[in-house]
């Protein structure tokens, strides 16, 4: 499967997501969507990503815009995460990492000389026809919601 470039529609897909939903390419159409892909719930990086996402909601809303978390993590286990910290949006479960394939998240990290498979914390924003129209990959959290929220405001 090829990555999504920018410019381009979001290929089909249907994933779970928390709140018993099912989230589709389809979906994502008539607003803005920002689907943050993050590494594993309920640690320290991811709860505050989501934690600051969560506390600018207000903001997205008026730019039009949804926002989705997305890991490979359970749908149990995200919805433990998500009711914890009180999100207001849905968590995408992606366990056979259909969606992380699509946008090129799944990618070779490293740690202290360790080599595995693993979700590089990245972002995107798609505009309401479906079309990617901005990226952040491998980003750090601090200030990263900031830049997100702007961009979907000039959306």
């Amino acid at each position: 499967m090829s990555n999504v470039q920018l410019g381009q529609a979001i290929p089909a897909f249907s994933l779970e997501a928390t709140s018993e939903t099912t989230i589709t390419a389809d979906s994502l159409k008539g607003h803005n969507t920002v689907i943050y892909f993050y590494p594993k719930d309920s640690t320290p990086g991811c709860t505050t990503e989501g934690q600051n996402f969560r506390d600018s909601i207000a903001e997205f809303e008026a730019a039009n815009t949804v926002i989705y978390g997305a890991s490979p993590d359970s749908l149990k286990s995200h919805e433990n995460f998500k009711g914890k910290q009180e999100f207001p949006f849905e968590l995408i479960s992606d366990p056979d990492k259909v969606l992380a394939e699509i946008f090129g998240v799944w990618q070779l990290k490293k740690n202290y000389g360790r080599e595995y498979m693993g979700i590089v914390r990245s972002t995107f924003l798609i505009d309401a026809n479906g079309v990617l129209k901005e990226e952040w990959r491998n980003i750090r959290v601090k200030g990263h919601v900031e830049k997100v929220l702007e961009a979907a405001q000039a959306l």
